[in-house]
């Protein structure tokens, strides 16, 4: 309610072509997802069809990601990451949710849980916003199987130090079924240590299978 009441008082702008109305207008959000990804979501090699390499599927069976992190989605992730616009939440949800195939109904989604320093900071776990803005969408339920069990911060780091840090980061709060599809969702995937580490606590869990969904992926060296 307070989100639409503002959204009258001080209407966004498009983070893509800056006209007045919304965060990201449709025609913006058409270009963004004409974006093609034919790179591994976990290890950035060339994927087959199913969005990570034959390497990569040990850890996770499928992933998807909606585009590059440059232009408008740079813009619309560090609107929610620096400057709290909760609207781009919604915008990225949007986008997956346009991204990802239909989904069965034993899937589960499950976010990679946020540092408590950017809980604090912004005042809201943006990957579970994500995540239950999509669960709604596709009538699925969050699972917050994953908590945090470290508080390093990936920005700035390098490959070698991100997949120390990732390995060590999570924890399982109990043991999965084997039944159910746990689907992995982040903002921004770099050199898919986290993804990875996140994935392999959950099949150390129980999971059978375990799928990932990013909004973005950005290189090392962006």
């Amino acid at each position: 309610m307070i989100d639409t009441l503002l959204a009258y008082i001080a209407p966004h702008y498009c983070y893509g072509c800056d006209k007045t109305g919304s965060i990201l207008c449709q025609y913006c959000k058409y270009d963004i997802l004409e974006q093609a990804i034919s790179s591994c979501l976990l290890c950035g090699s060339l994927a087959g069809s199913r969005g990570v390499c034959t390497d990569c599927r040990q850890q996770v069976d499928q992933a998807w990601c909606v585009a590059w992190r440059d232009e408008t989605m740079e813009r619309l992730i560090d609107g929610y990451k620096f400057g709290r616009a909760k609207a781009a939440i919604k915008a990225m949800a949007d986008l997956l949710d346009s991204r990802l195939p239909a989904l069965p109904l034993e899937a589960v989604l499950v976010p990679i849980p946020t540092i408590p320093q950017h809980i604090r900071q912004r005042g809201y776990d943006h990957s579970r916003l994500i995540a239950k803005i999509l669960a709604k969408r596709r009538g699925l339920r969050v699972d917050p199987a994953l908590v945090r069990h470290t508080s390093a911060v990936q920005r700035g780091a390098g490959r070698k130090q991100r997949i120390s840090q990732a390995k060590r980061a999570f924890g399982c709060t109990r043991e999965l079924s084997d039944k159910q599809i746990y689907i992995l969702i982040d903002d921004v995937a770099t050199t898919g240590a986290t993804l990875s580490a996140a994935a392999e606590v959950l099949r150390r869990s129980g999971a059978k299978q375990v799928w990932a969904a990013a909004v973005a992926r950005q290189p090392l060296d962006g």
